[in-house]
């Protein structure tokens, strides 16, 4: 019996060993069992030849090797004959390409109609971002025969923000602790360090903020530093930066000083002589992201300055070393009076122009805080003379955690997309980002607050990696669609049945809008739990009725709900160009996506459906509900393609989302109905629970609520 034990536990190990974790994300490189197209693309990549060496070259001669191997089973070979290569890698300074990190990938048959992949760009980083397009194409079986591809970044800034402590607790992380181990740095150096820089290069990322906005001093201590060093040079040849958060505070925390005061002349030495240490041991550092006088953190108006007196302070002090500063427009100050949707506008409008050239103004998409579907953020198009960077989130704090399956590249298309009019037609909150519009074409660029933790996963779901994936795609190339970015997504870790991606895909475009029509609806807006922001609270707290209670966000009465941003209200709509204003302004004429975020309506307000507006919120509610049910019973048409592993895990959340759509559903329906004082529906379905136990349900371990 002992020896049987041990050989059902051997089975078992070897089973988990080969199990589908999702460790390798989108860098599977599953193999090819097609033996036709395999042995065509071996034929096609026998020997690679490359015009420099570096150590860029070296991470891509690896990458070729892991693909090359996993793929096809095959050897990569390298050549120094460039005339006898399959591939042949270039460096090529003229190379007709409009940035240093741009590739062009062409398809050449020669007169014995061999075929041949030349790779060119300008740099070597160019080279490494060509190379993982090229091995994408293969991992996606496309034909390779015919490529005329030209490839160059719309942004010149592509950066994760990790909210991620020193103690490797991850603010708002829902996949584990934080990966950066700071008690073993320097010396010891994780594979997933590597894999990380992997991952990131192979959709064009290029930076990464590696703590918290809430930001540490120690940080910037010159033993913390090192460490700081030990990732640079890891990251260094997949050509990412890295960044760090600035704690403004900093020169009295760890410099001795009396004050932060940006215009006091010992300050700016002080931040002077701290950009020259980290410069002399990290000379590539990309610079400092920082979050000031928001949320209780220190910053320049501590000492009566503005933010530009904060933010060129710091320019200054890393502009010798063409270092960049990013400074966030997220200034929630819970004790202001006005309507919070309107502070960073307010704050940071007057201000267009005041800033160094180096400095990006980082502003969320929308103007509260992550919302599941929030008009764009006003200050896009506001500050015609500063370079405004995007923020999105990726880790989904109001997007259900990593517990539900919601696809966010619908949502950066959706944003991006939107006219805000501002010049005219075709202002689009893109043309802002990429500096077409305004001019800032040398720095602009695109942040995501990641949802990378230490989960073996990386992510928590199997699918919040997409979203990871797709915010690189789309800050290289800010046109591609939710759609190509997800069939890429899903042929590289999933399969490449064409059936099964249909599926998958199908599930993954609907599941945006799913999650806002059962969680917030209509415009709603911030009825989720306080605090950890995980489940519905419309009914908020013991706290008054201000914007810390999602009853502040709702309004709900005897006559209607919404939040009244027109000119009777807050007024926050004058903050966008006219004709968004003429149209939102009207009830009748506003998206209805945003009614309520716009409007205070009567519960008998008659929708474009020809129902009224609490009917209306009654089906939005239920279709979310039945569009998760939906995404559940087309997941199990997927099974046949997926590994067991990761499909019965996705299964298992899947049947979790279904649960917490329906509380959703039922809790704040049941609010509702409390000041709509109207029947439900005839065969609605039945709530499980009565209002006073949802209202009484406490979740004190809830996902981001503890430290």
């Amino acid at each position: 019996m002992k020896c049987k034990s041990i050989i059902v536990f051997m089975i078992f190990s070897v089973q988990f060993l080969f199990a589908e974790s999702g460790y390798n994300l989108w860098l599977r490189y599953d193999r090819i069992t097609d033996t036709q197209l395999r042995k065509h693309y071996e034929r096609t990549t026998k020997t690679i030849f490359f015009s420099t060496n570096s150590a860029i070259t070296e991470a891509i001669k690896k990458e070729f090797n892991i693909a090359l191997n996993k793929l096809l089973n095959q050897q990569a070979v390298f050549s120094d004959k460039q005339e006898m290569a399959d591939i042949v890698c270039i460096v090529n300074p003229n190379a007709n390409l409009s940035s240093e990190e741009g590739f062009s990938i062409q398809s050449i048959k020669n007169s014995t109609q061999h075929l041949k992949i030349t790779i060119t760009a300008k740099k070597g980083i160019g080279l490494l971002y060509g190379s993982f397009h090229f091995l994408r194409l293969l991992q996606m079986h496309e034909n390779i025969d015919s490529l005329h591809i030209t490839s160059t970044p719309s942004l010149s800034i592509r950066i994760l923000n990790h909210w991620d402590n020193l103690n490797r607790y991850v603010e708002r992380g829902y996949a584990g602790i934080s990966i950066f181990n700071w008690h073993t740095l320097p010396n010891y150096i994780d594979q997933r360090y590597i894999d990380y820089a992997r991952a990131n290069a192979s959709i064009g990322i290029n930076g990464t903020v590696l703590t918290n906005v809430n930001a540490s001093a120690q940080a910037l201590t010159h033993d913390y530093l090192l460490k700081t060093k030990a990732l640079a040079d890891v990251f260094r040849p997949y050509g990412i930066k890295v960044y760090l958060t600035a704690r403004f505070s900093a020169p009295i925390e760890i410099g001795g000083l009396q004050t932060a005061d940006p215009l006091n002349s010992d300050v700016q030495l002080w931040w002077k002589k701290k950009a020259d240490e980290i410069y002399s041991l990290i000379p590539d550092f990309g610079g400092f992201l920082v979050k000031a006088n928001s949320e209780g953190q220190p910053g320049p108006q501590n000492y009566q300055r503005t933010h530009a007196d904060g933010a060129n302070l710091l320019a200054e002090a890393v502009a010798p070393y063409n270092g960049i500063i990013i400074w966030r427009a997220f200034v929630y100050n819970n004790e202001t009076p006005e309507d919070r949707f309107k502070q960073a506008y307010n704050e940071f409008k007057p201000l267009d122009g005041s800033f160094r050239t180096n400095v990006l103004l980082q502003v969320k998409n929308g103007p509260i805080d992550f919302q599941p579907r929030e008009p764009f953020h006003p200050l896009f198009g506001a500050m015609p003379q500063t370079p405004v960077m995007m923020e999105f989130q990726l880790t989904q704090e109001y997007l259900g955690q990593a517990t539900h399956l919601v696809f966010e590249a619908p949502m950066f298309n959706e944003v991006l997309n939107t006219d805000t009019y501002i010049k005219g037609t075709n202002s689009t909150v893109a043309s802002i980002i990429d500096g077409n519009l305004f001019q800032h074409r040398t720095v602009n660029g695109m942040s995501g607050v990641a949802n990378i933790g230490n989960d073996i996963n990386w992510c928590g779901h199997p699918f919040a990696q997409a979203n990871w994936y797709a915010f690189g795609r789309l800050a290289w190339n800010i046109n591609l669609s939710a759609e190509q970015v997800a069939g890429e997504w899903i042929k590289q870790t999933f399969t490449t049945n064409k059936q099964t991606v249909a599926i998958i895909k199908n599930i993954m475009l609907h599941s945006y809008e799913a999650m806002i029509e059962y969680m917030t609806p209509l415009g709603l807006h911030h009825i989720m739990g306080n605090g950890h922001h995980y489940g519905p609270m419309p009914w908020g707290n013991t706290l008054p009725r201000t914007d810390w209670n999602p009853v502040y966000y709702h309004k709900a009465d005897n006559f209607g709900i919404g939040f009244n941003r027109t000119v009777t209200g807050s007024n926050a709509l004058v903050q966008y160009a006219p004709p968004l204003q003429k149209q939102w302004s009207d009830s009748n004429t506003c998206d209805e996506k945003y009614l309520l975020w716009f409007h205070h309506i009567s519960w008998n307000h008659i929708m474009h459906s020809g129902r009224n507006l609490w009917y209306e919120l009654c089906y939005k509610y239920n279709e979310g509900v039945e569009k998760v049910k939906q995404i559940t019973e087309q997941w199990q048409l997927a099974k046949a393609n997926i590994d067991a592993e990761r499909f019965h895990q996705v299964e298992q959340l899947l049947i979790i989302q279904l649960q917490e759509a329906e509380w959703w559903r039922d809790a704040c329906l049941l609010y509702f109905q409390t000041f709509s004082k109207q029947p439900f529906p005839i065969n609605y379905p039945k709530a499980k629970y009565s209002l006073a136990y949802y209202q009484s349900l406490h979740f004190p371990y809830a996902p981001g609520n503890g430290q």
